[in-house]
């Protein structure tokens, strides 16, 4: 009988970047409920997960400011054992970019700082559907400028891939 594997997935970010709803989405919750009684998550959360073999543990950390200067403080120890960490960037606040590269940055250094063992991802997230059309002001020149200057940041400290996320889900009706 195969054993079970086990990973670490670590997701990090603003408030607000959407990754405690790309932890519902991974779960299967389609309830639409779940997703509009959400509340900032304080501090960090673990949420555990089977799929094909594998254990996973996924630990969604708050993006408050508070939360997020207690992470930095404390990230050998929560950083332990860590498999995969998802950065996670709502494309659709524009207003703080500033701020969401700020901390990829502080991010990575601590990265830098210690030794690791683990992939490395950058969610550009809610890059929904038709979001051209209801956000004309998110072009795709501004798009290019975010991941040039995520690149920028990247360049000598980590190996990292780079994805659009979005857990936009559309209405459908089916004829009975």
């Amino acid at each position: 009988m195969e054993e079970n594997l086990k990973r670490k997935i670590i997701l990090m970010g603003l408030d607000n970047a959407g990754k405690t709803s790309i932890v519902l989405s991974l779960r299967g919750d389609q309830n639409i409920l779940s997703y509009c009684k959400l509340s900032p998550t304080k501090n960090h959360q673990i949420v555990n997960m089977e799929f094909q073999n594998t254990q996973f543990n996924i630990w969604d950390f708050g993006g408050q400011k508070a939360y997020r200067d207690k992470h930095l403080v404390n990230f050998p120890e929560y950083f332990k054992g860590c498999n995969k960490l998802i950065y996670v960037i709502d494309v659709q606040d524009v207003e703080r970019y500033e701020k969401a590269l700020d901390y990829l940055k502080k991010v990575t250094n601590k990265v830098g700082n210690h030794k690791h063992d683990f992939d490395y991802s950058i969610f550009l997230h809610k890059f929904d559907p038709k979001l051209k059309k209801m956000r004309p002001d998110i072009t795709d020149e501004l798009i290019d400028e975010l991941i040039n200057r995520i690149r920028e940041i990247l360049q000598e400290k980590n190996e990292y891939e780079l994805f659009k996320t979005t857990i936009y889900t559309n209405f459908e009706k089916t004829p009975i």
